[in-house]
């Protein structure tokens, strides 16, 4: 074993025990759990090495594709495992399986926050952090007998199958209990029972339901279909899905992939678009030094009151304040002409004197 090898045994021994000790960490997401590695080489101890290192840049690569895009990816795995590993807070096992000369595990990795943001604004990408409301996905198969929905099924097994923690989209599946089963079939689902399907809304305390159907298109294909309102916009999937091999589960699992990977796709693209609106209006909007002649700090409250409820007023900051006058910045979205005849509305007159601005209340 290499002297470089050896020390990175040193490192990854420390970070297992560390492990043992390190604080109860809250989930988030930043957080990326069920990284599958398996490894063989000369030895258990340089398997061990290298799954570790392959562990860290599948998580890095799974993390940037949850909060940024496959362009951050490709720009940033030429980092490798050495520097990504700086960006980690933890490491843990899930489970693993040693041979001789293999290694088999499945890891949690969490990364720091602030490691991974510095990382991604130093190639000019932003990061999208932001978790959209819970969707409920009720999954329909129709098979050849009829439909299934609580009964054990391809299409079921596969949303039961897919992460739900830390993701920017969180899915969540009905557990198909007794009081599942009395409050929705299979047949009033595919009907869109309104008041059925919004007693299980109430029952995940979710903001929005969503019925995926599939049935089988061969021995190894489904055809799937989802439509709805959600919160990251309108839903629209209807697409044979084929696997190579594995059958109707694989199939299942690959469309159920793909509908996750285009929601989370959407509800990136509605922050970014969302993002690109405030920055507009910030760009566009008013921002004016003022001075508020008053004659007591009572009749300023009362001023300010008035002020920060007039329509197309933004905000109010205020700079100096002494017993017979105010000096703010006041901030609005609207051209000058239009905040000028808004702060008329409310019993302002928004004049110059001289280099200055000055509110004066008539």
């Amino acid at each position: 074993m290499t002297i470089a090898l050896r020390a990175t045994v040193l490192l990854v021994l420390a970070f297992f025990l560390v492990i043992g000790e390190a604080r109860a960490a809250s989930d988030d997401i930043f957080t990326i759990r069920g990284v599958k590695v398996d490894v063989t080489d000369k030895d258990a101890a340089t398997a061990k090495v290298r799954a570790i290192q392959e562990a860290q840049m599948k998580a890095f690569h799974a993390l940037l594709t949850r909060i940024a895009d496959e362009e951050a990816w490709q720009q940033l795995s030429k980092l490798g495992p050495r520097k990504i590993g700086r960006m980690m807070s933890s490491l843990s096992i899930e489970e693993e399986h040693t041979g001789a000369r293999r290694y088999i595990g499945r890891l949690t990795i969490r990364f720091r926050p602030a490691r991974v943001r510095q990382a991604l604004q130093s190639i000019g990408k932003g990061i999208i952090t932001r978790q959209s409301p819970k969707i409920l996905i009720v999954p329909v198969w129709r098979s050849p007998d009829g439909p299934v929905l609580w009964e054990d099924n391809p299409w079921g097994q596969a949303w039961k199958e897919i992460p739900s923690e830390n993701t920017l989209v969180p899915i969540v599946i009905p557990v198909g209990d007794m009081t599942d089963r009395q409050t929705l079939s299979a047949t009033e689902a595919l009907e869109g029972d309104a008041a059925r399907l919004g007693a299980l809304r109430l029952r995940y305390d979710v903001d929005s339901v969503l019925v995926a159907i599939a049935e089988p298109a061969g021995d190894n294909a489904v055809h799937a279909v989802m439509t709805g309102d959600s919160p990251v916009g309108r839903i629209a999937f209807d697409k044979v899905y084929t696997a190579q091999e594995g059958g109707l589960e694989a199939a299942a699992r690959q469309a159920v992939e793909r509908f996750r990977s285009v929601m989370t796709y959407k509800w990136k693209k509605k922050i970014s678009a969302e993002r690109a609106a405030k920055a507009r209006a910030a760009a566009m909007a008013t921002r004016l030094p003022v001075i508020v002649p008053f004659h007591s700090l009572r009749e300023w409250q009362s001023l300010r009151a008035r002020l920060v409820t007039t329509p197309g007023v933004d905000n109010v900051d205020v700079s100096t304040l002494s017993g017979n006058g105010a000096e703010i910045i006041l901030t609005s979205r609207l051209p000058l002409n239009s905040l000028r005849s808004a702060l008329q509305q409310s019993r302002f007159q928004l004049m110059r004197s001289g280099s200055r601005w000055v509110l004066r209340t008539f």
